[in-house]
């Protein structure tokens, strides 16, 4: 595959087209050195090193260079360019072709493809991204930059002086247009962001305005750069294939246990039942032990929390242990029915979203099922989520959480980014689904009184403990 990939019409080149080349690319990279400097920042938010990417318009190679992806391809119409990139970067690949139709072999698949400062110089971009298509996985990544079309009038101007690449007429496409285009070429975009409101480097200014303030309203709609990651509408798992964890934490739940076991349904292949309990003092573990010996034809597994205490620490113990391939978290208290997670199961497997999430606050609820003060929380900490990871999020406490384990493993694996300091575990996997660019959905359920047993929840103290999480997340998920 690699002589395929390394196959160019470079002999047909002379040193001084190359070089000229070369000469040219330099000189613009070096005058506005920040401005791509700015570019490598943002797509190091959602590509790690160590990744499989493709670049499509990878002009001299830098930007495929610095995200230091364990494979690279860059594609790009100027055979020059192409050389010169061959040269500075012989650990990557690169070869000639057009970026609508990348001449790359069949079956060949990336986990991001990434599409930078060239859409407005697409004949047909719905084109572009139709034939991307067969280079993705269903986890794949298509990550998009392009420029405001706000600033139209500013970049016309900067050619026109010399202080930035002269081009020809281009498309100044929307939002809503490249969504729309994305979605011709069966993709879904999962988040969208306007970046960089000073593309120059002025000391103490630029940072501020980059990293902060262009967060905020009315800045947020005026950045230089647009971001899209966009997915391929495609289901992750064959339902008669897929067999489903149920991880129900325990706390002094006994009344709620045979009910648990009783009303959870068979889903896909096969569902296996685990309780974690944490140091439960009313004889919960016996109770799971005796529901396991009456119930011997349902996958049953019972595992004594160790380490920190809390839910979170519970449902990593539970997901770890699991071994089906869709992960679910169900709460002991019962007060989300158990007969509800098929429709978190379903929504998974039509590929529908990639982080399934239940709302508690679309019906209306029993009325001792929550207290108003733990609404109105609820309700701030929704607006607040939705704004932090860039996708709308209507109950970010409630229980029931649906994943494959696949994409859990990915959020685990970079969990030392946030650090450990949730101990619900909500906000851990809702950052970490958002740090994975997944596709988070909800799905309104009817929310329960609780029949047995009391709360683990204090409201003040754990309501302090969530705004102190959302403000580390803020600094970590939104400025760094």
């Amino acid at each position: 595959m690699t002589t395929q990939l390394s196959s160019s019409a470079s002999t047909e080149l002379t040193e001084d087209v190359i070089q000229r080349a070369a000469a040219d690319y330099d000189h613009w990279q070096r005058r506005n050195a920040f401005y791509y400097r700015e570019l490598v920042r943002l797509y190091r938010r959602h590509i790690r090193p160590g990744a499989r990417v493709l670049e499509i318009g990878c002009g001299g190679g830098e930007l495929l260079a610095a995200l230091k992806p364990a494979y690279g391809v860059g594609v790009h119409d100027d055979p020059a360019l192409i050389e010169v990139a061959r040269r500075r970067h012989p650990e990557l690949h690169f070869v000639t072709g057009s970026l609508e139709a990348p001449p790359l072999p069949a079956g060949e698949t990336f986990d991001f493809i990434i599409i930078c400062n060239v859409i407005g110089h697409m004949h047909d971009v719905q084109a572009a991204f139709m034939a991307v298509r067969p280079f993705c996985r269903p986890d794949t990544r298509v990550i998009v930059a392009y420029h405001n079309a706000v600033w139209e009038p500013v970049l016309r101007l900067g050619s026109r002086l010399g202080l930035r690449r002269p081009t020809s007429e281009q498309n100044w496409l929307s939002r809503d247009d490249l969504v729309n285009l994305f979605e011709l070429a069966g993709f879904q975009v999962v988040r969208q962001f306007c970046e960089v409101l000073l593309p120059v480097p002025v000391p103490g200014l630029a940072g501020l305005l980059n990293r902060f303030v262009v967060k905020f309203w009315p800045f947020k709609h005026f950045g230089i750069v647009i971001t899209m990651v966009a997915r391929p509408l495609c289901p992750p798992l064959e339902e008669d294939k897929a067999v489903v964890s149920v991880i129900i934490p325990t706390r002094n739940e006994r009344g709620n246990i045979e009910a648990a076991v009783a009303r959870t349904p068979e889903m896909g292949a096969g569902t296996e039942i685990i309780f974690v309990d944490g140091w439960s003092t009313d004889g919960t573990v016996e109770e799971i032990h005796r529901v396991m010996a009456t119930n011997p034809q349902r996958r049953i597994r019972f595992i004594p929390q160790e380490g920190k205490r809390g839910k979170g620490q519970a449902v990593r113990q539970g997901f770890a242990a699991a071994t089906g391939d869709v992960l679910m978290i169900l709460d002991a208290d019962l007060t989300v029915a158990p007969e509800d997670l098929p429709k978190f199961f379903r929504a998974l497997i039509e590929g529908k979203g990639e982080f399934i999430n239940g709302t508690r606050l679309v019906y209306p609820m029993h009325e001792k099922a929550m207290r108003f003060l733990n609404k109105l929380g609820n309700k701030f900490f929704s607006i607040l989520f939705t704004w932090l990871i860039g996708q709308r999020f209507r109950d970010t406490l409630c229980g029931t959480k649906v994943l494959t384990k696949r994409n859990y493993e990915k959020i685990a694996a970079a969990r030392h980014e946030l650090g450990d300091f949730d101990p619900f575990g909500d906000f851990d996997l809702i950052f970490g689904a958002a740090r994975q660019d997944l596709k988070i959905i909800e799905i309104p359920i009817r929310y329960g009184e609780r029949t047995y047993g009391t709360t683990n929840i204090n409201r003040f103290r754990d309501g302090w403990l969530l705004l102190r999480m959302s403000w580390k997340a803020f600094w970590k998920v939104r400025l760094r």
